[in-house]
């Protein structure tokens, strides 16, 4: 497969596992958190899926295009392990929806940053909120979720937080 047809076909997956995922949490409520910001694509796509919830974006720095920037109380800039030991207080409540695009390409690191992240991805989410990962999460507390139909196993995973 080339490398465009695995972008491709990793970008539906995650659109499908984002809309999957708004329908999963409509009566949950809570915010939205985005970790990973990225270039702003799946932040854009979540604020149209669900306008009325309140939107935070976590990254490193700002790489996104400028009409998919959050504004300052919504935009949490520094490495995860400084942002997200506070993210709770930032937020204001358990996240009903945490979507964690955080993949580097590099296998082992990948791997080492899903193992840190699985506990805090956990404790920033609320009871029945759903935690979506590019990366599979080990040891997690919560209940992994079957992905929607067309997303082949392996390539994104959903958890519902206990």
């Amino acid at each position: 497969m080339s490398r465009l047809d695995s972008a491709i076909r990793r970008l539906e997956a995650q659109r499908a596992c984002l809309d999957h995922a708004a329908r999963l949490i409509e009566t949950v409520p809570g915010p939205v958190v985005e970790l990973g910001l990225g270039n702003g694509r799946s932040y854009d796509h979540l604020r149209t899926l669900l306008p009325a919830r309140e939107i935070f974006a976590f990254d490193r720095q700002i790489d996104a295009h400028p009409d998919c920037v959050p504004d300052a109380r919504h935009l949490v800039l520094g490495d995860f392990k400084d942002t997200l030991p506070t993210a709770l207080r930032r937020i204001g409540a358990g996240a009903a929806l945490v979507h964690a695009d955080t993949g580097t390409g590099e296998s082992q690191r990948n791997a080492k940053l899903a193992a840190w992240l699985s506990p805090r991805l956990v404790a920033i989410t609320t009871a029945g909120g759903v935690i979506i990962s590019d990366q599979e999460l080990v040891g997690i507390k919560a209940a992994p979720l079957p992905l929607p139909k067309g997303v082949a196993a392996g390539r994104y995973f959903l958890y519902r937080a206990g």
